[in-house]
């Protein structure tokens, strides 16, 4: 509801674009010091720190409604989703690895996912009457305690290891500056880790799709009444390939042609039966995520972890401001359908690559 609370406050179109653009810059610019700061402290630390940034900024905008505060609450909110990016990968997959269930890490992950895709449907729901309830006032306090609420169950997750252990891991110390340089050697010399880092970005990138999903119901001509619905059928889609994350990974390299190809088919004619289709690409999508993020992570070691996995997050986050750059040019000259058949393109590629240099989604044992 937060684009209409800026609306209300007599915002024009032009001051909520710039505030999104804030948003998002943000988190770009703390994307990879985040990831360093997990592998130099405490990961759980920074995911209990995390929620309490964008609690901050809910608190802001509930309090004191103007654009200053608005804008501030932006710089929390993109805060604390960088200090996420890296840190929770990096202490769930090492966490199996200590308990011996280092495979389940996909499955886990992309069923996570879809449990938080179908939370963030009931908070859309029950937005409604909290509005109506409480107005403004009471939605904010409400996202508020959640992001408490979020945070004290980051407080019970396992810290496996501290500073000190991850430090004497690399046999040197944890320096900012150092487990930068580790990083990116590690995803320039570990064989796949690059590649794998470059098909995560694109992969993950690709949920900035999700915010013109409602311009293509749109442009299928349906009622106004029945658009909703069509979204709705879409984000089915991505909770359905989370939730199917994990099984039959090693054809996770024909994914991203499989889900260009369901895009490009399902989006092209703009007509409503083709989000059915759309509906499966994004569901593929978000199955390949969870299994090519897996692939990363088996690549990594603990030392640099996080850092590496901020710089996929770092990619998705260039990925999505291209896609935005590029839809903003291309709506000049065509319509939803055309626009989101186009975007299917890259993932073509990305499957080539995967092929051409025949790499699986997971490293083969020796």
């Amino acid at each position: 509801m937060y684009a209409v609370l800026f609306a209300d406050a007599g915002l024009s179109e032009a001051g909520i674009s710039s505030l999104f653009a804030v948003w998002s810059l943000t988190a770009f610019l703390l994307e990879v010091p985040s990831g360093v700061w997990a592998d130099r402290f405490s990961r759980r630390a920074l995911l209990t720190v995390a929620p309490l940034l964008a609690g901050a900024g809910f608190t802001l905008w509930t309090l004191w409604p103007c654009y200053a505060s608005f804008a501030a609450g932006f710089v929390l909110w993109g805060a604390g989703s960088a200090l996420r990016s890296g840190a929770l990968q990096a202490l769930v997959h090492e966490e199996l690895t200590r308990v011996g269930a280092s495979r389940a890490y996909a499955r886990l992950t992309g069923r996570a996912q879809a449990l938080g895709t179908t939370a963030a449907l009931a908070a859309t729901a029950l937005a409604g009457p909290l509005l109506a309830a409480g107005g403004d006032h009471a939605v904010g306090l409400v996202s508020v305690a959640v992001t408490v609420l979020t945070a004290l169950a980051a407080l019970a997750l396992p810290e496996p290891r501290g500073r000190r252990d991850r430090a004497a891991a690399g046999g040197g110390p944890a320096t900012y500056t150092g487990l930068l340089r580790e990083a990116l050697a590690e995803a320039r010399h570990t064989p796949g880790v690059g590649r794998m880092v470059a098909v995560v970005s694109l992969l993950a990138g690709a949920t900035a799709l999700d915010e013109y999903v409602p311009l293509l119901a749109q442009a299928t001509g349906v009622r106004p009444s029945l658009v909703p619905l069509l979204v709705l059928l879409v984000t089915a889609g991505s909770v359905a390939g989370g939730w199917l994350a994990g099984r039959g990974e090693r054809r996770a390299p024909l994914a991203p042609a499989v889900a260009g190809v369901c895009l490009a088919a399902g989006a092209v004619g703009a007509h409503p039966a083709g989000l059915v289709v759309v509906a499966v690409a994004f569901g593929v999508f978000d199955w390949a995520t969870a299994a090519a993020d897996a692939g990363l992570q088996e690549r990594l070691s603990d030392r640099t972890r996080a850092t590496v996995t901020s710089l996929a997050g770092l990619g998705s986050e260039a990925a999505a401001l291209l896609l935005f750059g590029c839809w903003a040019l291309g709506s000049r000259w065509s319509g939803a359908g055309p626009l989101f058949a186009l975007t299917g393109l890259p993932f073509l590629g990305a499957a080539l690559v995967l092929w051409r240099c025949n790499i699986s989604v997971r490293p083969r044992r020796q």
